[in-house]
């Protein structure tokens, strides 16, 4: 997860090699070559081509989207497309082993780009340290970070909550996972604010083939670890009972699914 991510404010990573992430290209003018002809602003559907002034025309770079039309039918070729920085990722140490993070930059698009450079770094760290297993906290929801999330997983795990929309969202994502006939486990989240649907949402994800359904509660003291700056497992309490678990249950579903067989978890 690209967009917010949040998981470095628990992890408290030690600081380590940033790089830049260029994911697409923005529109450039060059004035000297431009004739104010307006060609480029009239064609623009985001409105991103500012002008005319005294100065001639210049380019939002916060609206731009970098279709690349504008250069396409300007008569004078004087614009063109040059790559922008998008964000930056880095690989940094804490307690728990390595993490390949990164974070996009203010009104930046997340185009599944990132996360794929983000995943592959992740395997090269883990194939030169000898790691056996790659977790990778993914984006919500089934667009292109989801899908790059998901991309070569043995094992995914989907998270919800016991809500109308959360049942909704979890049938949406099973079905990209289906798709791309991945295995797949379910936990529901705070289960015991609506137990009717809680165990609703089991029910059918059993029957929709998860290799493990897991149920966590809520619990006031992940909310107590969160203002504190550290993970709930650290923190303790019945939440972190419950993932411990959780984790029993995957790692179970996980050799399951490597073995080709289904195991009770």
């Amino acid at each position: 997860d690209v967009d917010a991510a949040d998981l470095h404010l628990v992890l408290r990573p030690e600081p380590g090699r940033e790089h830049d992430f260029s994911g697409r290209h923005q529109a450039v003018i060059d004035d000297a070559t431009c004739t104010s002809c307006g060609r480029c602003a009239e064609v623009c559907r985001f409105a991103a081509v500012l002008g005319p002034t005294a100065a001639g025309y210049d380019i939002d770079t916060i609206a731009c989207e970098g279709c690349g039309l504008c250069a396409r039918v300007c008569p004078e070729e004087a614009i063109s497309m040059e790559p922008v920085v998008n964000g930056a990722w880095m690989t940094s140490e804490t307690r728990f082993g390595p993490l390949v993070h990164a974070r996009l930059g203010i009104a930046e698009d997340n185009s599944g780009k990132l996360v794929t450079l983000v995943r592959n770094q992740a395997r090269e760290v883990a194939a030169a340290r000898g790691l056996p297993l790659v977790i990778v906290d993914g984006a919500p929801g089934i667009g292109c970070p989801v899908i790059a999330s998901l991309t070569g997983a043995d094992l995914v795990l989907a998270v919800t909550e016991p809500t109308v929309s959360g049942r909704h969202d979890l049938d949406r994502v099973l079905q990209v996972v289906r798709q791309f006939r991945l295995p797949f486990a379910v936990c529901v989240n705070k289960a015991d604010l609506n137990r009717e649907m809680a165990s609703r949402i089991a029910s059918e994800a059993s029957a929709a083939g998860a290799l493990s359904v897991a149920t966590i509660d809520y619990d006031p003291s992940v909310t107590h670890a969160q203002v504190a700056g550290v993970d709930v497992v650290t923190y303790g309490g019945s939440g972190a009972t419950q993932i411990g678990r959780l984790w029993d249950a995957v790692s179970d579903a996980l050799a399951a699914s490597s073995k080709g067989k289904v195991r009770d978890a």
